[in-house]
């Protein structure tokens, strides 16, 4: 039988209703009876059988088999039943907002009903031939409460605005989940972005990561220390952004602890902004697409840059607190309809629906040298003494005319590998390509470096970025790259244009990327 077995798919699917219920017998018998399978019945997404036997949990393809026991399904007026779990603001308005333009584009209707306060439910029917297509099922709960949900098995996909904490990875593994740490099992679907925020009457208009990272832990009390009022400080917190995936372990607390005891800590971002709002010394940690009246600060840096929270910053992630909006999936087979919307949900079509939301879209803007002023100015007033005035001349010979597109590209902590948002820009640049979007122009990948290190070998390692990432993007493409159409090219600058103060770790990791200029062929 292990070996009739084997000529099945074994491998993880996930659950779905109409026909998840208690597990009941099953057995599935090929068409001439040779081989017979039994177990518990666990689930059928139209395509496939999976079930729990002796030899573990079995996904069997249904065109290959008969059904016989109590646990069968009744086939009639099936339909795919997909379960979101996740971030409250995003299961909300985001995931809604795509759906609902998912199923125009296949010309389905919705129909959206709450069946309570935290879930809703979004039917798509083919109206044409009177058939349910699918239901959408999205619960507004939290990153931490949707990877619960994921492990286990009461939601099918997870919206989060972090990565994946190193429990919650264990977690998965062990329940059978597979590796969510595998770019397979995330797609980033939208951009935010963290934001400081304060009482609109607060006279703070900046503060710089370290300064945060001193009133979230305790060592900052009072508003005098970092150029405000004489009053204490009370600091608020989304409890989520405790977790070891968040841009705030990640960028401010670093391996600090929180003060728990002076910190508030909260499960509803409402609560959060409500707080701020009655007390004029209250700041917390916000988000571009939530808003409330409060007033966002800026992050400066001890050598004089300042960064606030921008859609184009956060595009190329400039902002230091970017924040991807991540799907999470199971490495389990998907039934079609789900495959089917997350191909569209990562495409340029999508990107289109979300720049309608309060969320940053990925679409593709164009930057004029003009727009870049400021940059330049910065270059030479922070220009080391290493960097020289020609080179500074080289760059802006090298980009004087051309535009910048916002998609930037940077790789994680300590790695030559690309960071979730970059692995997406590849591809969302790579579709472009291909639609001949750029067709006729010269597209140059420009590498920087920080100011850490000899100059000259600088300049040759942000080359070695420039060309890691336009490999990546002409792999992404394969054959459907036409050297005729469109101009490939690599350039290396160095430290020549830093972003932020290279004297913090942050500012360190923003001037090291790879940006996108384009020009038109001559």
């Amino acid at each position: 039988m292990l070996k009739s077995v084997a000529a099945f798919a074994v491998t993880l699917l996930l659950l779905f209703a109409p026909f998840v219920a208690t597990a009941q017998d099953v057995n599935l018998l090929s068409r001439d009876g040779s081989i017979a399978i039994s177990g518990n019945f666990l689930s059928f997404d139209g395509e496939f059988y999976r079930v729990e036997t002796d030899l573990g949990v079995l996904t069997v393809d249904s065109s290959g088999v008969r059904c016989e026991g109590p646990g069968c399904p009744n086939l009639d007026g099936y339909y795919a039943q997909i379960r979101l779990s996740g971030d409250a603001k995003g299961t909300r308005t985001l995931m809604p907002a795509l759906i609902s333009a998912f199923a125009l584009r296949n010309g389905y209707t919705v129909a959206t009903s709450a069946l309570s306060e935290s879930q809703r439910s979004m039917v798509l029917t083919d109206a044409e031939n009177d058939l349910t297509v699918g239901e959408f099922l999205l619960s507004d709960t939290s990153a931490s409460e949707g990877f619960a949900d994921l492990v286990s098995e009461n939601t099918d996909l997870v919206l989060s605005m972090r990565k994946v904490a190193p429990k919650e990875l264990d977690l998965a593994r062990q329940a059978g989940v597979g590796d969510l740490s595998d770019p397979r099992r995330a797609r980033v679907v939208a951009l935010d972005g963290l934001v400081p925020v304060v009482s609109r009457s607060n006279l703070v208009e900046s503060l710089s990561l370290s300064e945060l990272a001193e009133i979230y832990t305790g060592h900052v009390e009072n508003w005098e220390a970092v150029g405000g009022a004489d009053a204490p400080v009370a600091a608020h917190l989304m409890r989520d952004d405790l977790e070891e995936g968040s841009e705030f372990r990640r960028m401010i607390l670093g391996r600090a602890q929180v003060d728990e005891e002076r910190v508030t800590l909260h499960d509803r971002y409402e609560a959060l902004v409500a707080a701020i709002e009655q007390d004029p010394y209250a700041i917390g940690l916000g988000r571009m697409s939530e808003g409330g009246a409060v007033k966002p600060v800026g992050l400066s840096g001890a050598c004089g840059f300042e960064a606030r929270a921008m859609g184009a910053d956060v595009k190329s992630e400039d902002y230091p607190l970017t924040r991807p909006v991540f799907l999470y999936t199971p490495a389990r087979r998907l039934p079609k309809l789900a495959r089917e919307f997350l191909a569209y949900a990562v495409s340029p079509a999508a990107q289109i629906v979300v720049a309608r939301t309060d969320f940053v879209d990925q679409g593709v803007d164009e930057l004029s040298f003009r727009d870049q002023g400021r940059r330049f100015a910065n270059a030479i007033a922070h220009a080391g003494g290493e960097i020289s005035l020609e080179d500074l001349q080289g760059v802006t010979s090298a980009l004087q005319g051309a535009k910048r597109l916002t998609l930037g590209f940077r790789f994680e902590d300590g790695s030559t590998k690309l960071d979730a948002q970059s692995r997406s820009n590849v591809h969302l640049l790579a579709e472009l390509l291909e639609a001949g979007v750029y067709d006729g122009q010269i597209l140059t990948f420009a590498g920087f470096s920080d100011g850490q290190g000899e100059a000259a070998i600088n300049k040759t390692l942000s080359k070695r970025r420039a060309q890691t990432v336009m490999k990546a993007v002409q792999q992404a493409m394969g054959e459907a790259f036409e050297a005729d159409r469109v101009s490939l090219r690599a350039e290396g600058f160095g430290e020549a244009m830093p972003l932020a103060c290279d004297d913090i770790a942050w500012g360190r990791s923003l001037n090291r990327r790879v940006e996108v200029w384009l020009k038109p062929r001559r």
